[in-house]
């Protein structure tokens, strides 16, 4: 591996730890970023001469507080220090000592305190993504801008309203007690599956351009289950997007059409990723402490475990599914409820079970598809076709109505089978 490889990989690693504690001083996040950015140079023009230091976190956690430090007096010789903002000029000394300061508890809180201000509730959700990718992964506003399809300007312009909602809500800074750690890594298990679901969700041009968002809520969640090694949702988490991540080159053709589940071919699947997953969430649920991600991650597990779709094990997907009722009440999760009903009691029953929900769907894309495929299945195609057409007029992408008309040509031809479209593919 170069010089710039391990020390790029390196510095990415280090990042959310070194911003963390910065953050921590300096209570100021453009501050933090800057001192980091500092720290990082230095490390360009010093690692590769004296060799990678024995905490890289601890040594630009150092040298930007001290490169920090010096920028504040020389702006301002009225302004307050941070605490313990003693200077350390021998670094390869002073390496060491300030590494067995910041011990695993340091750390971790810290981290969880940079990803929780990166998902304040005054945020919405779209600058929650933004400063989440900016601050703690440290993509550029350019990489940015071009996951979420939007320009470099408008992206900046997102990230600096997010910034200047956080100051203006004076976030505290202190370490969390228990109970309101618990609460925060809710909130960040939550921010991160918005950011893998923001890469997911990409069809046709920009599946190129939102992939990395899915790898980096992975690379996040797989940091903060090393930091909470005993908590079983976060386990839940990170095995749900390593079992659906694992299908990415199956989920889309040569034209970049989407490619159902059941469709799929699955020497494609990325073995190591599902089995990476698979050993987590059987972690978990030994646990026998079951949440929302746990289930969803159970319902991934018996898809990946199925070396061809007729192998599924609809019946305890069924179970898991209403587990997940119980647990988390939502007309989505019956309508993905529904499918595996179809599969065990057939299109009838699973048309029974989403027709209450219809008031409440009546603008989701993914009900009047669904119901659609049951009606075809039961051959009601004069029916199908009023719930295609309405889902093709609810579509959000180009994508999604091109795949309802593949159903509406598949009518058309009664001996092909009829797959119905999973609401959201777990």
């Amino acid at each position: 591996m170069s010089d710039l490889a391990w020390i790029e990989a390196a510095l990415t690693s280090a990042r959310p730890q070194a911003i963390g504690a910065l953050l921590r001083y300096f209570r100021n996040l453009d501050t933090a970023e800057e001192a980091f950015q500092n720290a990082c140079l230095r490390a360009l023009k010093s690692w590769p001469q004296n060799g990678p230091p024995r905490d890289a976190a601890a040594w630009l956690i150092m040298v930007g507080r001290n490169v920090a430090i010096d920028d504040i007096r020389k702006t301002s010789k009225h302004a307050p220090l941070p605490e313990d903002a003693t200077e350390i000029s021998d670094l390869e000394d002073a390496e060491s000592e300030f590494a067995e300061r910041l011990d695993g508890s340091h750390y971790r809180d810290d981290i969880l305190r940079l990803l929780f201000i990166c998902c304040h509730p005054q945020l919405p959700a779209t600058q929650q993504i933004a400063m989440a990718l900016r601050v703690v992964s440290g993509l550029s506003v350019k990489q940015i801008a071009r996951a979420f399809l939007i320009s470099d300007a408008a992206m900046e312009q997102r990230i600096t309203r997010a910034k200047a909602a956080i100051a203006r809500a004076e976030v505290p800074f202190e370490t969390p007690g228990a109970p309101e750690r618990a609460e925060r890594l809710a909130a960040v298990a939550a921010m991160l599956y918005l950011i893998f679901n923001e890469g997911y969700s990409a069809e046709g041009d920009s599946v190129e351009a939102r992939t990395p968002l899915c790898e980096e809520a992975i690379r996040l969640a797989r940091l903060l289950l090393k930091l909470f090694p005993g908590e079983p949702e976060m386990m839940g988490l990170t095995a749900l997007m390593l079992l659906q991540h694992a299908r990415a080159v199956a989920r889309f053709d040569a034209d970049a059409t989407l490619v159902l589940l059941d469709d799929q071919d699955r020497s494609l699947w990325n073995g190591k990723m599902i089995a990476e997953g698979l050993a987590l969430i059987d972690k978990a649920m030994r646990h026998r402490r079951a949440g929302s991600y746990q289930i969803q991650a159970a319902v991934a597990a018996l898809h990946a475990r199925a070396a061809k779709p007729e192998d599924t094990d609809w019946v305890q997907i069924d179970l898991l599914y209403g587990s997940l009722e119980i647990l988390q009440p939502s007309p989505v999760v019956t309508l993905n409820r529904s499918v595996a009903v179809a599969k065990i009691r057939g299109p009838e029953a699973a048309l029974a079970m989403i027709a209450p929900l219809a008031p409440r769907l009546q603008n989701y894309f993914h009900f009047f598809g669904v119901q659609g495929a049951y009606l075809m299945q039961l051959g009601r195609h004069d029916d199908a076709r009023i719930s295609f057409n309405r889902a093709i007029a609810l579509a959000n992408t180009s994508a999604e109505a091109a795949h309802i008309r593949m159903h509406l040509d598949r009518m058309m031809d009664e001996s092909k089978p009829v797959t119905v479209p999973s609401p959201s593919s777990p």
